[in-house]
């Protein structure tokens, strides 16, 4: 194969991190801009947050489509403009309800370029090693959502909330003006197959992501509920000086775990894999609720378990629907995601107001163990079939 037609995954990885890093500094400065510029109270401030996250879940889907039928080019230019265009409307809305609405665009436009870049960086990636290019392409949206936010911070020291806007405009641009560069779209041979019939796509779906889906929501209610309550959990008590480095323990556990165990679920197959991640990241929250004082080592640990959960289940439901339709199979099971942190916020702030953080975290352990029990089912009938073969097999 000559380089002309490899498809440009570190162009792409590089436009897709520019794009979260614009999302992870939008999450950290919207707050305090929705209580200066518009008095916003909690309430608001959590609607218009969470608002991108919705339309990520309804967008990923589509844009994997458009990946799957050779149109993730324009796609993922268009989330990249998607998401310059909603920074320009954060800084000039005239109102919540139309900050809101860019809100949503930045949404969609984070979700068209992570979810068409992703199946065109796998269409012609080895059946073998389908685990670690998912795990290591989605260090540039992991990248992007943790290093965001001190980016913002850094930018809001010098250039105030102005300034932050500006970057994000200037982010998004460059992550346009990459996919721009980044060539054509090769016809798929592999990682993005043209697959069944359209009539049969739906069934496919469903029977491949159902399991594998719900774990995935699972594990993302855990980490919903830790990046929603940690620094709060922390707030007033001896161990204040750790809420300013919870999250960046978790990301940094986890930003080393995916890129070095992204390898593993090629190896072991995504069920393992997932199995064993889902206990740990159940015994990180166990140990966050039980062990206040432990809680920067249980956030580690939280960040370990997390980390391999979403190139495992993305496995095991490509290995069930036989790769076909691969970008709408990743779109729909990233959009579980979505949905399991869309969840959370609101219900584990109900429950650590009715019975404490404590209770919080531990209900996020037990869905998380619950998982990783789950994913016992999990695996097809040729990853059962296939132990003993060699681990490509198990991928295929």
């Amino acid at each position: 194969m000559s380089s002309a037609e490899s498809p440009p995954v570190r162009r792409l990885w590089r436009a897709v991190l520019c794009g979260y890093l614009a999302l992870g500094a939008s999450l950290q400065e919207l707050p305090g801009y929705l209580v200066a510029r518009f008095g916003a109270g909690t309430t608001v401030v959590g609607l218009v947050v969470g608002a991108a996250f919705a339309a990520t879940a309804v967008t990923r889907p589509f844009a994997g489509r458009a990946g799957d039928t050779g149109h993730a080019r324009p796609v993922v230019i268009t989330g990249g403009g998607l998401t310059a265009l909603a920074a320009v409307g954060h800084l000039l809305a005239p109102n919540v309800g139309a900050l809101l609405v860019f809100r949503l665009l930045m949404g969609a436009g984070e979700a068209a370029l992570f979810s068409a870049a992703l199946p065109w960086a796998l269409a012609r990636a080895a059946a073998d090693r389908r685990g670690r290019v998912t795990g290591w392409f989605g260090l540039s949206m992991w990248g992007g959502l943790s290093v965001g936010p001190l980016l913002a911070t850094a930018v809001h020291g010098f250039g105030g909330s102005s300034g932050v806007w500006y970057t994000v405009i200037a982010l998004g641009s460059l992550s346009a003006a990459l996919a721009v560069s980044a060539g054509r779209q090769m016809p798929s041979s592999g990682g993005c197959r043209s697959g069944p019939p359209r009539g049969s796509l739906r069934a496919g779906l469903l029977t491949g992501i159902g399991l594998p889906g719900l774990c995935l929501g699972l594990a993302a209610y855990g980490y919903g509920s830790l990046t929603a309550l940690l620094v709060l959990y922390l707030t007033g008590t001896h161990y204040d000086e750790a809420r300013g480095i919870g999250l960046t323990v978790f990301a940094g556990a986890f930003l080393v775990t995916r890129g070095v165990g992204s390898p593993v679920v090629d190896r072991l197959g995504g069920a393992v894999v997932g199995r064993f991640f889902l206990a740990i990241e159940a015994a990180g929250l166990a140990l966050l609720a039980t062990v206040r004082p432990a809680a920067l080592v249980a956030t580690a640990v939280t960040g370990i378990g997390v980390a391999l959960v979403y190139p495992a289940t993305v496995a095991v439901t490509v290995d069930h629907t036989g790769g076909h339709h691969t970008g709408t199979t990743v779109g729909a099971m990233t959009s579980c995601w979505d949905l399991g942190i869309l969840v959370a916020g609101p219900v584990s702030g109900a429950v650590a107001a009715g019975f404490g953080y404590g209770t919080a975290f531990a209900l996020a352990a037990g869905l998380a163990a619950a998982a990783s029990v789950l994913m016992l089912g999990a695996g097809s009938r040729r990853q059962v079939a296939s132990v003993s073969a060699e681990p490509s097999r198990r991928l295929s």
